[in-house]
């Protein structure tokens, strides 16, 4: 065990270091095991001395980014750290940025992230199985968002089944909608994080942005539309296929899920499983899987995938 400290300048460069209610010290705090406390205008770190070092590298690299350009946001620093630790590899050269915005861009972190990336740049249909925490979801929306930005489709569709995770939730009150809330949260959340919520709002009413569950999707035809639909391991085969045959003309379509978390009936063949093996060698598909090395969540999540994978000791 040993102790290092950084000092800080002021509160308000403390604040800028650390995040607005110490958001980046949680964020560092969750992919570093070193204990980082405040403690009379310094910033003090203990632990192990390999963590102490990266986590000392990690701040100081943060301040002199700050000092060039201003506040970070979460994505710069698990950037930071993810570079300064190794955890999760670097991006194929061949998978640019994700541009969501002006002076916002999302990287892939790893071979296999960029590896998805470039597959949903040049195929119209991509079917991508991980474990949780690989980013399926997240750099699926990213890239959404930046084809929304570049004008190269008119809308966004994020679509989830609505199949509960071995609880019953039909107890809930409200109208259907609210009902169905809880389902699409996660793609709400992550479009959140890359648009302005009040923009968010006016794409929702303009009908730019729809977030529905997959049984709204039948009988429609989506042109001119990026589609997501995300926990497709949910999906039964025939789901599958409907869902499928509603691309249109100038959309893409992705579909993510992760076999290992499938909540159908036992009887019940997974659409998603379903659809790897029967698509296979159709032209203008691609299929990618993920693994726990692309796991860029908690440095926990890469443990417990891998824990579960293996099965109970003894």
């Amino acid at each position: 065990m040993i102790e290092a400290s950084i000092s800080v300048g002021s509160a308000e460069e403390l604040v800028l270091l650390l995040g607005t209610k110490d958001q980046h010290l949680r964020q560092i705090r969750g992919m570093i095991p070193a204990k980082i406390s405040t403690r009379d205008g310094k910033v003090v770190l203990q632990g192990d001395e390999g963590a102490v070092i990266q986590a000392k590298a990690v701040l100081e690299e943060l301040r002199a980014t700050i000092a060039k350009q201003g506040p970070l946001d979460s994505e710069q620093v698990a950037q930071i750290v993810h570079r300064i630790t190794g955890n999760g590899g670097t991006a194929t050269p061949g998978a640019p940025p994700i541009d969501i915005r002006a002076g916002r861009k999302i990287r892939p972190r790893t071979q296999g992230q960029g590896d998805y990336v470039k597959a949903i740049r040049t195929h119209d249909l991509v079917i991508c199985v991980g474990p949780a925490g690989t980013g399926k979801t997240y750099l699926a929306v990213a890239t959404a968002v930046e084809a929304l930005r570049d004008q190269s489709i008119r809308k966004i569709v994020l679509v989830r089944p609505a199949v509960e995770a071995g609880e019953s939730l039909g107890f809930l009150p409200g109208d259907m909608q609210a009902k169905i809330n809880p389902y699409l949260r996660p793609l709400q959340d992550a479009l959140r994080e890359m648009i302005d919520h009040e923009q968010v709002r006016r794409y929702m009413e303009d009908d730019v942005i729809e977030v529905a569950p997959l049984a709204y999707m039948r009988g429609r035809t989506l042109n001119n539309a990026f589609i997501i639909m995300d926990e497709a391991q949910n999906t039964t085969v025939g789901q599958m296929k409907m869902f499928l045959t509603r691309l249109g003309e100038g959309s893409k379509m992705v579909v993510s899920g992760d076999t290992s978390q499938v909540d159908l009936p036992h009887h019940a063949r997974s659409g998603l499983v379903d659809a790897l093996h029967r698509l296979q060698g159709v032209e203008g598909v691609a299929s990618v899987r993920l693994t726990g090395s692309d796991i860029v969540r908690h440095r926990l999540v890469q443990e417990i995938v891998r824990a579960y994978e293996e099965g109970p000791n003894g």
